[in-house]
């Protein structure tokens, strides 16, 4: 099973069967091959706007982070730059002085990136060194930065909160752990006085970024199964804000929406996915663990459609933008699908390596960093 390449016995924080890569696809062994491309007559106009290459994210995962007019990018020897979003123009890149292991958390003022053996570095947005702290363990989320706080969370599931000018700690929140869990990035995001941190065991967890206070905890997926490796059911990806609500989906469990005020649920529906969620004005989107992309109805969780045209690709977590929704593969293509019938309608390449850190809209622009480093800008017209 290609899922145990990338399988964490916590009591030894060791991977189980040696994992090169974030991406839980990376397994040779699987028996199912990844779907054919075929000839696409496209039907919407997809343009390169620019490219830059930051560096190899090797084994770990690195997200653009936006803010204001700039992107926040880093790989793992250790660069970290500023692109304008709009050109790709280099602000600034600088070295942080060892390898990455996380990141981009960016506020537009704080940059901030995990380190080797846990260490959480913090830069202006000049790139100028603000402070170091450590954490108690090695860090795989990328920080997320917020009023002045700066969150990270480490794979020991320690989350902790430092004073974003000047690094000394304001809080710290340790949670159980599962056994076993994937070797993954699960997320965090900041809305409004909350972080919302996606959590191992199927968890969603609300607090305070003031004291770290738990507002509440929802379940997305329930562990099941006689094995460890059946009752696997971390939260994949990034959960997304929108509206009034919080979305978030997880491996081996559920897809599903609460009200992010009070974590009451809006619905659930049985899904299998190891990356994020897509959500816009009318759906939910996500690929689950066998590459087929499913739409559902953001206000009632119904299905709006699948389309497993890309089996096995090992997609990336999707991304919604106009009548179109993004998706990047193994290959490093970006496929397009219809938002309304999720019909295949377009698709271009970048740099040949596999797409696995989470899209980010700039403006008119869907940026997508690669494995390789190759950050790419295009515009759908």
């Amino acid at each position: 099973m290609r899922i145990t390449e990338k399988l964490v016995g916590l009591g030894l924080l060791v991977l189980v069967a040696g994992c090169s890569s974030l991406n839980p696809f990376a397994s040779k062994q699987t028996k199912n091959l990844p779907a054919k491309l075929v000839e696409l007559k496209s039907s919407i106009a997809v343009r390169n706007v620019w490219k830059q290459s930051i560096g190899k994210a090797g084994a770990y995962s690195f997200t653009p982070a936006l803010a204001g007019g700039s992107l926040y990018v880093a790989a793992k020897d250790g660069a970290v730059a500023r692109l304008d979003a709009a050109s790709g123009r280099e602000v600034w890149r600088i070295k942080a002085g060892g390898e990455l292991t996380a990141g981009v958390g960016s506020d537009g003022a704080v940059v901030v990136v995990g380190g080797a053996k846990g260490v959480v570095l913090a830069f202006d947005a000049d790139g100028k060194p603000l402070w170091k702290q450590q954490a108690s363990s090695e860090i795989l989320s990328a920080p997320v930065v917020g009023q002045d706080v700066v969150v990270v969370r480490s794979v020991d599931n320690r989350i902790v909160a430092f004073d974003a000018k000047t690094g000394a700690k304001k809080w710290t929140v340790q949670r159980t752990t599962p056994s076993l869990t994937l070797r993954n990035a699960p997320g965090m995001v900041i809305g409004g006085d909350n972080v919302y941190v996606a959590q191992p065991g199927g968890k969603l967890l609300a607090l305070t970024l003031a004291a770290g206070v738990p507002r509440w905890e929802a379940v997305v997926g329930e562990p099941r199964g006689a094995t460890e490796l059946e009752r696997v059911t971390d939260i994949a990806g990034t959960p997304v804000l929108f509206d009034k609500d919080v979305c978030a989906v997880s491996y081996q469990g559920r897809v599903a929406c609460f009200d992010a005020a009070t974590g009451v649920p809006r619905w659930t529906k049985e899904l299998s996915s190891d990356v994020g969620v897509a959500v816009d004005q009318r759906f939910v989107f996500t690929a689950d663990e066998k590459g087929a992309l499913a739409a559902f109805s953001r206000e009632g969780g119904q299905s709006a459609w699948k389309n497993d045209a890309l089996a096995y690709r090992r997609l990336s977590t999707p991304l919604s933008y106009g009548r179109a929704v993004a998706v990047g593969d193994f290959e490093g293509y970006i496929h397009f699908l219809s938002r309304e019938d999720g019909a295949v309608i377009g698709r271009v390449s970048t740099d040949g390596s596999p797409v696995i850190s989470v899209p980010v809209v700039a403006g008119t622009n869907l940026i997508f960093q690669t494995q390789s480093g190759t950050v790419t800008a295009l515009a759908v017209e």
